[in-house]
C-alpha cells in the first residue's frame, strides 16, 4: 500500500468538522439556488403566463450561469487562491437573488437566474478545491463523502423549504431568504477558512499557467472519460429535477408541501448512496461502484418509462425513481475523487471543467423533457435512460476501468 503525507492530515478532529460544515455550506450555496423554488415553478408560470417550457428556461439559465461561472472561477482560483474568488463571486450571487426578487418578466427572471448561477459556481468548484488542497487517496473520499453529505441535505431541504415558504410568503421572497444565506456564506468564509493554496504552490513547475493546467487535465484521458460519466449522471438527475415538479403537481395532484416531502424522500436516495460509496471503496475502487451504479440507473429509467406506458400510475414511477436517484448518490464521490486525485497541481480547473460540464449538458438537454412534453412521466424517463447509456458507453470505451491506479491510503 501506498501512504502519502498531505497537508490536511494534521488537521484536529474540530477543525475537519469546521471545514466539513463551511464548506459543505458553500458547496449547497448551488442546490439550494436551484431547487427552493421547484416547488413555485407551476405559479411562476400561471402569474407571468407563459409556457411551461419557458418557465423550465429560468432553471435552463441557472444552470449554464453556473456552469459558465466554474469555468472563470476554477482556473483563477489556481491562480491567485481561494478566499478572494469565494467571496467575490458570493457577492454577485447575493445581488442576483435580490434581481430575481424584483424581476417583472420571465426574461428579466431568466437573467437575474443567469447571475445567480455564476455567483453560486464558486461555492461548489472552490470548496472541492480546497478539499483537494488538503487531501488525497483514500482521504480525499472520506472528506467528499462527508461534504456530500452535508452538501446532501440541500437538495432534501431547499423544496421542503420552497414549500413552507410559500405558505407565508409570494414566490419573490424564496429570492430575499437566498440572499441572506448567501450572506451568511459570505460572513463564514471571512471569519474561518484560511487560503489552502500557498503562493509557492500556484507557480509550480509545468502548471503555474492556465493553458498548462488545462492542457494537464484534458490530456488524461481518465479524467476526460470519468467528466463525461458524472456530466451524463448529472444530467439525468437533472431531468427529473426540471421537470418533476409538473409530473407530480399536475399529472399525479400534489400541493407544493406534498412535492416538497417526496422530493425530500426521494434525496434521501442520494444521501445513502453517498454515504455507502465511501465505505465500500475501502474494499472495491470506486471505477467499479460506477460500474454498477449506471447499470442500475439504466434499469430504473427504462423501467419508469414501461410502467408509465402500462399506465401503472404513481408508484410506477416514483419506484424506480427512487432507485435513479440513490444509484446517483452512489457515483457522485466516487467520480469526483476519480477526476479530482491525480490533479492536486490543478484542483480548480479540474473541480471548474467537472462542474462547468455538469452543468452546461444538464443545462442543454433538460428542456429537452419540456419539449416532449410533460403530459407524463415517459419524456422524463426517456432522457433518463439515453444519460444513463451514455454513462455506461464512457466508462467502459474511454475510462477502462481495469486501467483505473488504486487509490493511495
Amino acid at each position: 500500500m501506498t501512504t502519502v503525507v498531505h497537508p490536511g492530515d494534521s488537521l484536529s478532529g474540530r477543525q475537519r468538522l469546521a471545514y466539513i460544515l463551511i464548506l459543505g455550506a458553500l458547496t449547497a450555496l448551488g442546490p439550494f439556488t436551484i431547487d427552493t423554488y421547484l416547488p413555485a415553478l407551476p405559479t411562476l408560470q400561471e402569474d407571468f403566463n407563459v409556457s411551461t417550457a419557458a418557465i423550465q428556461l429560468t432553471l435552463t439559465a441557472t444552470t449554464i450561469g453556473f456552469g459558465v461561472g466554474q469555468l472563470l472561477v476554477g482556473p483563477w482560483s489556481d491562480k491567485i487562491g481561494r478566499r478572494l474568488p469565494l467571496i467575490l463571486s458570493t457577492c454577485v450571487h447575493i445581488l442576483a437573488c435580490l434581481g430575481a426578487a424584483v424581476a417583472p418578466n420571465v426574461e428579466l427572471l431568466g437573467l437575474a437566474r443567469a447571475m445567480q448561477g455564476i455567483g453560486a459556481a464558486a461555492g461548489g468548484v472552490v470548496a472541492m478545491a480546497m478539499v483537494r488542497d488538503l487531501f488525497g487517496g483514500r482521504p480525499l473520499v472520506r472528506m467528499l463523502s462527508r461534504l456530500a453529505l452535508v452538501n446532501g441535505l440541500a437538495p432534501v431541504l431547499a423544496p421542503v423549504l420552497g414549500s413552507w415558504l410559500l405558505l407565508v410568503m409570494p414566490w419573490r421572497g424564496i429570492f430575499v431568504v437566498l440572499a441572506c444565506y448567501g450572506l451568511f456564506v459570505v460572513i463564514c468564509v471571512s471569519l474561518w477558512i484560511v487560503e489552502t493554496l500557498p503562493k509557492a504552490r500556484r507557480h509550480d513547475a509545468g502548471h503555474s499557467t492556465m493553458r498548462q493546467r488545462y492542457k494537464a487535465v484534458l490530456s488524461d484521458r481518465i479524467f476526460v472519460g470519468i467528466a463525461i460519466v458524472g456530466a451524463a449522471n448529472f444530467t439525468g438527475l437533472f431531468s427529473y429535477l426540471s421537470s418533476s415538479s409538473f409530473v407530480f403537481q399536475e399529472i399525479y395532484k400534489f400541493n407544493a408541501q406534498e412535492y416538497g416531502l417526496l422530493f425530500a424522500v426521494n434525496s434521501i436516495g442520494i444521501i445513502i448512496g453517498v454515504q455507502s460509496a465511501a465505505r465500500i471503496t475501502k474494499y472495491v475502487g470506486p471505477q467499479w461502484i460506477l460500474a454498477v451504479s449506471t447499470v442500475v440507473m439504466f434499469v430504473s429509467s427504462v423501467l419508469i418509462v414501461i410502467l408509465d406506458q402500462a399506465h401503472v400510475g404513481l408508484w410506477g414511477t416514483a419506484i424506480p425513481l427512487w432507485f435513479f436517484i440513490a444509484a446517483c448518490g452512489f457515483g457522485f464521490p466516487c467520480v469526483q475523487v476519480l477526476a479530482l486525485n491525480a490533479h492536486g497541481h490543478e484542483a480548480g480547473t479540474a473541480a471548474s471543467l467537472l462542474g462547468a460540464l455538469n452543468f452546461g449538458t444538464a443545462g442543454i438537454v433538460s428542456p429537452i423533457v419540456g419539449i416532449l412534453g410533460v403530459g407524463s412521466a415517459t419524456p422524463m424517463g426517456f432522457v433518463m435512460a439515453i444519460c444513463a447509456a451514455v454513462s455506461i458507453a464512457a466508462l467502459w470505451l474511454i475510462v477502462r476501468p481495469r486501467t483505473v491506479p488504486a487509490l493511495a491510503h
